[in-house]
């Protein structure tokens, strides 16, 4: 059975309600087989990003506390006050986090979102709405470095902004701050720098960005979704990671994401604001309904306050030192991977990187190497133009042993990938993994892949049900 059809020979298949329910137990012990199945593809810390916890423990009691609140609806204050309590504290210690402290001129706020994407989406569209109220803005365009996060363009796709696109120095990987410059008009709302990028781990030049978005009276998102809750105790442990937080005024936004870095369940971010005449900006509602009076401070409408809840837990079950003794441990980490990397000539550095790194080579198409680190267990993210394959260390990774098992499988990578230069790699770069290479036509190919991945009913063969 096809790899994009996952458990179809071992268990029904689903193509309509079952006839009578199931039993519970069964359910839960055929789900417990799958989960413990799954995990040990990232328990051994083989796998870049994606468990950033990796804590058996913590999952447990972030799903106990999930438990007590999922069924309740946090668009229902009247019924469910706790989503207050959670969403407004979560709210208050990701603004302290950001030196929210230092902004004075305004009252900075906040929003819960489901995740990197959703809060992305969510600064877009309140720099749009600010900028149409303020400034009078009708044909509205943002401003990116080519190495910005494609919900960026999403957002832009759905909310009809225009996209710019800076480049990025090849060797420091970080963008062109004049080029932005120059990107810049009177329709401009916002420009976007990364704390850091996805691809790189690297950081832009926050404070120049800053300098330039002040000059020119645009705003400035801090996409910190994957180093907001990283970077920070990096910075307090005296690592070189330059501030990209409040503290540079021209900073309006920074999206964070609580479901990586901050430890929680996934499906929950943060989008925080300089100033809360811009959140509110985001505020729906519709007065002349029939069903009543309509209102949602987001995008969003009815959420699971177990979200809220776990994330809360989580964030005040780690506190500040559990939070540094984390980032110690995989600044570490990363730091000792990064020298295992350089240590082969053939094997180049993205940039300066920090708990997130990526590497490429001029002696051989880098996937050679995502190939053969794969038939080690190994799991790498991607990226092109050019090509090179990143580690986002995480929790996992600081197990020991794991940097030891990298430094020996990267050693035995390199001699093949020089031996086998002249040949096509397999392995190619899609964000999130895929397996198998991509075929001539990359669209075609990746909206196939997608359609295998949501129309299950249409694409397995009819198959038995399991004896």
């Amino acid at each position: 059975m096809s790899q994009y059809h996952p458990y179809a020979e071992r268990f029904p298949v689903n193509r309509s309600l079952p006839a009578h329910g199931r039993d519970r137990a069964e359910i839960v012990a055929e789900l417990a087989q799958l989960a413990a199945e799954e995990d040990k593809s990232w328990e051994a810390g083989t796998v870049s990003g994606s468990y950033y916890c990796g804590d058996h423990d913590n999952y447990a009691f972030l799903g106990e506390v999930f438990a007590k609140f999922a069924h309740v609806n946090a668009l229902q204050r009247d019924v469910c006050p706790s989503a207050t309590r959670f969403e407004g504290e979560i709210i208050a210690m990701t603004l302290d986090l950001f030196h929210a402290d230092a902004v004075t001129d305004t009252e900075p706020a906040g929003i819960v979102t489901s995740g990197g994407t959703g809060s992305i989406l969510h600064g877009v569209l309140a720099h749009r709405e600010w900028a149409a109220s303020v400034r009078g803005v009708t044909r509205p365009n943002l401003v990116r470095p080519e190495t910005a996060h494609p919900a960026f363009t999403k957002a832009a796709h759905l909310f009809g902004v225009e996209v710019r696109t800076a480049p990025i120095d090849p060797t420091t990987t970080l963008v062109d701050v004049d080029a932005m410059a120059g990107l810049i008009d009177d329709q401009t709302i916002m420009l976007i720098g990364s704390a850091g990028n996805y691809g790189y781990g690297t950081i832009d030049p926050i404070d120049r960005l800053s300098d330039l978005a002040l000059a020119r009276g645009v705003g400035l998102h801090v996409d910190g979704c994957l180093g907001g809750f990283i970077l920070p105790w990096g910075e307090q442990l005296g690592y070189d990671i330059p501030p990209f937080d409040f503290r540079h005024p021209g900073v309006t936004s920074i999206s964070a994401d609580t479901h990586k870095y901050g430890y929680g369940f996934k499906g929950s971010s943060v989008c925080a604001f300089r100033d809360k005449a811009m959140r509110n900006s985001l505020y729906f509602f519709q007065t002349d309904w029939s069903g009543g009076k309509y209102f949602s401070p987001g995008i969003d409408g009815s959420r699971s306050n177990g979200l809220l809840a776990s994330t809360w837990a989580a964030m005040v079950s780690y506190g500040q030192d559990g939070y540094r003794e984390h980032a110690k441990a995989i600044f570490e980490t990363a730091f000792a991977m990064q020298d295992a990397v350089r240590s082969h000539p053939e094997l180049i550095m993205m940039g300066t990187p920090t708990f997130c790194f990526s590497f490429r080579s001029d002696e051989f198409d880098i996937y050679h190497v995502n190939d053969f680190m794969r038939t080690r267990g190994w799991r790498f993210n991607g990226q092109q133009y050019p090509n090179s394959i990143h580690m986002a260390v995480t929790g996992p990774q600081t197990q020991p042993g794991v940097v030891d098992r990298f430094r020996t499988d990267l050693a035995d990578a390199v001699p093949y990938a020089i031996e086998h230069r002249d040949q096509q790699p397999r392995s190619a770069a899609i964000y999130g993994g895929v397996p198998g290479g991509l075929t001539p036509d990359a669209d075609e190919f990746i909206q196939s892949m997608m359609g295998t991945m949501l129309d299950q009913h249409q694409s397995i063969p009819k198959l038995a049900d399991p004896v």
